[in-house]
């Protein structure tokens, strides 16, 4: 099965495709630098502040022979009402591929639609594709398989959780996520999700539910990009009841292991002693960005 020429959602994705990237993503961390770009240039078009993917990116098409342009979005056109068609349409005519961290993902199909060139989400309001494939690869590095494992989501049914969700359910790892009413998952993701995969997707009010024999834990910032105004509101809500704790990490599989996609707020969605303690695998999700999205240009690339 050839791969779509877009990575807008962690569903463009099949299994089998995914059980490729991790191969591949397994042997560039061991080797990260090739050619499989040489001779080709990246944009990085980002409306949205960044350090780990916009350094992952840069860092990783470097290693594999390319070269990459960032292009803060608020200092081009599109700041000055040029459209979303437009912009893909001129670009394809300058580069090679399209790595777009927006606000909206409407503004990623409208890229990919009106581009001849490979369009990557790099994070949009719905999914955070490419966070997933690093989460589910430092599953995989720590645990030797998915089988028997289980994730548990605690906090936003945010996009980081949609696509996080939607990776085990092709892989068929077990998920569950608590949230509060209101801050759900997307309906849509959840529902392919669970057609995916049956009862192995849960959602929950009750972290103490969700974490239930858990090898992993995982949680978000409670306030996004984006979410600044309501952040009284969210912090009221979420916390302390959604908060990772080494209480609620007691609830889980004995050994069980942190995650957080960072940026981290110590005291909002997590406990300092949790995040810095012995069972963090943080900073090697981070790494593992690098590693999945270079596989993922490996794979977009080498035809």
């Amino acid at each position: 099965m050839k791969m779509k020429k877009d990575f807008l959602s962690v569903g463009d994705l099949s299994k089998k495709e995914m059980e490729k990237l991790f191969r591949i993503a397994k042997e560039l961390k061991r080797k990260p630098y090739g050619t499989t770009l040489k001779d080709k240039t990246i944009v990085l078009l980002f409306e949205k502040a960044s350090t780990r993917t916009r350094l992952s990116f840069e860092a990783g098409i470097g290693h594999l022979g390319g070269k990459s342009i960032y292009v803060d979005a608020s200092t081009s056109q599109l700041a000055r009402g040029e459209t979303v068609e437009d912009t893909g349409r001129v670009m394809e005519r300058f580069v090679d591929g399209i790595v777009a961290r927006v606000y909206k993902h409407e503004t990623l199909v409208g890229l990919a639609k009106n581009s001849r060139i490979p369009v990557i989400n790099a994070l949009s309001d719905v999914e955070h594709p490419c966070q997933a494939i690093a989460d589910l690869f430092t599953v995989l590095q720590k645990a030797g398989s998915f089988k028997d494992q289980k994730v548990a989501f605690i906090g936003d049914g945010d996009n980081v959780c949609n696509s996080l969700m939607l990776g085990c359910a092709i892989l068929g790892v077990e998920f569950s996520a608590a949230t509060p009413p209101g801050y759900k998952p997307n309906a849509e993701i959840l529902a392919k999700a669970k057609k995916l995969s049956g009862n192995k997707i849960q959602v929950f009010d009750d972290p103490v539910k969700a974490v239930n024999d858990a090898s992993f834990v995982y949680t978000d910032v409670f306030v996004s990009m984006g979410n600044e105004a309501e952040k009284e509101e969210r912090l009221k809500i979420f916390v302390p009841k959604y908060q990772v704790t080494r209480g609620l990490m007691g609830h889980a599989r004995k050994g069980a292991l942190f995650m957080h996609c960072l940026p981290a707020h110590r005291g909002q969605e997590v406990a300092a002693d949790v995040i810095d303690g012995k069972s963090s695998i943080v900073f090697d999700q981070a790494e593992n960005r690098m590693h999945t999205q270079n596989a993922l240009l490996k794979m977009l690339y080498s035809r």
